[in-house]
Order: C-alpha cells, then sequence, then structure tokens
C-alpha cells in the first residue's frame, strides 16, 4: 500500500448505556485526557501511533466491561472531512486548553509585576503557582499532536514568569548587540514548527530581509528535536529565539537584533495582536492582514510556499508603512 493511501487515522466508535450516567462522563473524559477529539457524538480520532491503539484498547475494555460496545479501526477520510480539518480539531481543543493556562499565568505575572523586587511571601506563592501551570502545560503539550499555535504565547509567559522569579544565569542567553546586527547567526539554518502561521511566517520574513539574507529555513515536528550543528531554532519551545513574556517571536527578533526601521513597529503590532489574540495595539490594519495570513494557510500546505507568499505580503505591508512615515 503506498503512502498516500495509508490510514493516518485511529477512529473509537462506542456505544454506552444510557444509565448510569457518570459512566459515560468518566468515558469522555478518559478521552480527554488521550487528547482526543469527536468528530461525531461516538466517534472520537487519534493520530494513529502504536501508543494509540494501546491507549484506545484500554479505554474500549472498560466500556466493554460497563456494558457497552466499541469498535477501533484505521481510517483514512476520503469524503466529507479532510485531514487538515481533524487536524484543525486538534488544534482548537489543544488551543482551548492552552488558553486557560495561559488567562492563569497573565494573571500571576500581573500580580508579581515586571520591575522591583517582590514580597517573600508573594515570591512563594509565585513559584508554587509557577510549579502548578508548568505541570499542566505539560500534560496538554503531551497530547498536542500538531503543535497548537496558542503553544508559544503560553510559553512566553511561563519564560517571563520564570525569569522574573528565578533570573537567567550570566552568558545562557545569545543576544547579539547593535554592532554585530546578526553577525553571530548568519549562515545558519533557522529551524521552526511546520505549518507556520503569522508569527514564524512574519518571523522568518524579517530574519531573510533585515538579519541574515543567506537565511536557510527547515520545518519540523517540534515535539521532541534536537538541533543539528549551525541551527538557530526560533518561535518554537526551547528556541532561541521566541516569545518572551507577552512579547511574540517577532516583537523578540526586532528587539534583540535591534533593527530600528520604524515601518517594523506597526508590523509588529499587527503580529502580536494577530498571534497573541489580546488586542493589545488594535490597528485598524490587523483584521485585514489576519484575514490575508488565514487565506495563505487554507491555500497552501507546504512551509515553503506559505513563506513565499507571506514574504511577498510583508514586503508590501513594509512598504505601505514606510512610505507612511515618510
Amino acid at each position: 500500500m503506498s503512502e498516500t493511501t495509508e490510514p493516518h487515522w485511529l477512529l473509537l466508535i462506542h456505544q454506552i448505556p444510557p444509565k448510569p450516567n457518570y459512566f459515560r462522563v468518566k468515558v469522555w473524559r478518559r478521552l480527554q485526557r488521550l487528547g482526543a477529539v469527536a468528530i461525531k457524538n461516538s466517534v472520537y480520532v487519534l493520530p494513529r501511533s502504536d501508543q494509540a491503539y494501546e491507549d484506545f484498547q484500554w479505554v474500549a475494555r472498560e466500556i466493554v466491561e460497563g456494558g457497552g460496545d466499541v469498535s477501533i479501526c484505521e481510517a483514512r477520510f476520503v469524503e466529507g472531512l479532510s485531514d487538515q480539518q481533524v487536524e484543525a480539531l486538534f488544534h482548537s481543543a489543544r488551543d482551548a486548553d492552552y488558553a486557560q493556562i495561559t488567562e492563569e499565568a497573565r494573571r500571576v505575572m500581573k500580580e508579581i509585576g515586571s520591575v522591583g523586587k517582590i514580597d517573600p511571601e508573594a515570591l512563594v506563592q509565585a513559584e508554587a503557582s509557577l510549579a502548578r501551570l508548568k505541570r499542566r502545560q505539560s500534560e496538554i503539550t503531551s497530547i498536542d499532536f500538531f503543535g497548537a499555535p496558542g503553544r508559544e504565547a503560553l510559553d512566553g509567559l511561563l519564560g517571563g514568569i520564570e525569569a522574573r522569579l528565578i533570573p537567567p544565569a550570566r552568558g545562557e542567553e545569545v543576544v547579539p548587540d547593535a554592532s554585530g546586527m546578526g553577525k553571530q547567526v548568519r549562515g545558519r539554518t533557522w529551524v521552526t514548527r511546520k505549518g507556520i502561521h503569522i508569527d514564524r511566517m512574519a518571523s522568518a520574513w524579517l530574519i531573510r530581509r533585515f538579519i541574515d539574507p543567506d537565511a536557510r529555513f527547515k520545518f519540523v515536528v517540534s515535539r521532541g528535536y534536537r538541533p543539528e550543528a549551525g541551527e538557530v531554532r526560533f518561535d518554537m519551545f526551547e528556541a532561541e529565539y521566541t516569545h518572551k513574556g507577552d512579547r511574540c517571536t517577532f516583537e523578540v527578533l526586532v528587539e534583540g537584533f535591534c533593527l530600528r526601521d520604524s515601518a517594523l513597529l506597526p508590523i509588529a503590532q499587527i503580529v502580536h495582536d494577530i498571534d497573541l489574540k489580546d488586542s493589545k495595539f488594535e490597528l485598524r490594519e490587523t483584521a485585514g492582514i489576519d484575514h490575508l495570513v488565514a487565506g495563505i494557510g487554507l491555500a497552501h500546505r507546504d512551509d515553503e510556499e506559505r513563506l513565499a507568499r507571506g514574504s511577498a505580503l510583508f514586503d508590501d505591508l513594509h512598504a505601505y508603512f514606510r512610505r507612511e512615515r515618510e
């Protein structure tokens, strides 16, 4: 069987007795913890893997022991739902999970502030909150099979809280100075997650236009990825350049490389609002750019194609803001 026709998914199809009510809820919670999403009322899906098959087997045994019926099957969607639409269901589910933790992380960040000494009692409480949030983040990340966009905002916030509570050791982070203008990273391969959207798309454009004209890009599955020699990561977990505090990766790059082009400021504000969804700047152009970037994502699956279309978009946007500010 060719690669294009191999099943990508595992389905669990169940029929559970109406009574007792708690049993249905118990099964639902088990499936939620596995990261499965529902495509019909009693049909749940996971990406096909040995682990997913074993997880579904345990749930199936529990359903049968509770008096229900269950089937597990490998599937490939040929009509109706597409693979992209199923992946979007996973993105939506994990983004909702991340959003809950992000909201609490923002509250913790607000409580500790950004400057000045932290009261010892507040410090203990904030450290406990951070540990709890990181545990919850780890639980969600373990079932984030396709790298939901909401993860970057949460990573940045938790990193900002941690930096506020536990300052990094000197020399731990590499940030080029203004005179260097990116010499430390020129000629490298810049690595980021597959399925690029607004922040990764804009950041890649920024890197190639202002930081490293000869930049090569590599798009990977971020989960468990270990960088190779000569690679610099951006907008992904544990990357050299990624979200920090309430700043998206684009903002971090502009600041870290001391880019003084005035037209980059409104672009950074647009990318921030679309990526973090916090309506911090509310430029009138933001909604239109959001729709255009979403259209690029829908029309092009290949990341190189997305980058090419996105780069053209940001070239034009940069020209617009540059003329507006002259």
